[in-house]
């Protein structure tokens, strides 16, 4: 990540999410945060803005630890909270929390106890996170709009498609034609209709359940990160392997100036 950082000049560096594996963090002094963060991504061209989403397993420790202003001054790469946007001029992320919308973690915990705090009731959150993303999608006068979540809406991998977010989230992002949906979750690197980036720890070897290849544009079931790279007119995505390889290139285009 370092030496293709370097070479592309970046800007900022996104985590789509399960930042801390695999139960998040115990608070605002556990050592993870150095451990598996600061200490990890030393490289020079990783010395930029990090912009975090939260993921299930974040939820299993102190999420408002990871929320807290304390990390980013113990390290001021770190920002994260629970769903914002980020104004890169001619392109705008916005980023959501798309946990509390997973039926199971409610239903069905298992053995793991999640921090709800700040989610309950569930329902008035979901509607006035979506209410909010319909609002500022639509307000937004971006060249380029991209929305990042850590669930995967579709996948080929082992957790597959979020029904829930197929079902509520999906509907907004196609009707404010979106450019991108960037997730993780799942621990590899695809590209079907969105862009899965879930290999930057943990990959699943082999555990893939094949789309039609007119959908499925790429898959790899090892670790590795993706880049973007957006101007006006074009957009540019590359995934890479953990030796900077490049797998999967895409690319696409828009008009200078919209036509009327």
């Amino acid at each position: 990540m370092g030496v293709i950082g370097e070479q592309l000049g970046i800007d900022f560096v996104i985590s789509t999410g399960d930042n801390f594996y695999d139960n998040g963090l115990k608070g605002i002094d556990d050592t993870s945060f150095h451990n598996s963060f600061t200490k990890i991504y030393t490289a020079p061209s990783l010395q930029k803005q990090w912009y975090n989403v939260l993921g299930n397993h974040d939820y299993r420790g102190d999420v408002e630890a990871q929320l807290s202003p304390v990390l980013s001054n113990l390290d001021n790469r770190w920002f994260c909270t629970r769903s914002y946007i980020v104004n890169a001029e001619i392109v705008e992320f916005f980023f959501v929390d798309t946990t509390p919308f997973v039926d199971k973690y409610f239903t069905q915990p298992e053995d793991h106890v999640y921090d709800w705090r700040g989610i309950r009731p569930r329902t008035q959150y979901i509607s006035n996170l979506l209410k909010d993303l319909d609002m500022s999608l639509k307000q937004s006068n971006a060249k380029w709009k991209i929305v990042v979540g850590h669930h995967t809406i579709r996948s080929a991998g082992h957790h597959g498609n979020t029904e829930e977010l197929v079902n509520q989230l999906l509907p907004i992002l196609e009707a404010n034609n979106i450019d991108l949906y960037m997730n993780g979750h799942d621990h590899c690197l695809q590209h079907i209709s969105s862009l899965n980036s879930g290999g930057g720890s943990k990959a699943w070897g082999g555990d893939v359940s094949w789309w039609k290849p007119e959908e499925m544009k790429f898959y790899y079931d090892g670790q590795g990160f993706m880049s973007v790279h957006v101007i006006e007119t074009e957009l540019h995505i590359a995934f890479y392997d953990v030796f900077g390889n490049v797998l999967h290139k895409w690319n696409t285009s828009k008009q200078l100036h919209s036509t009327l």
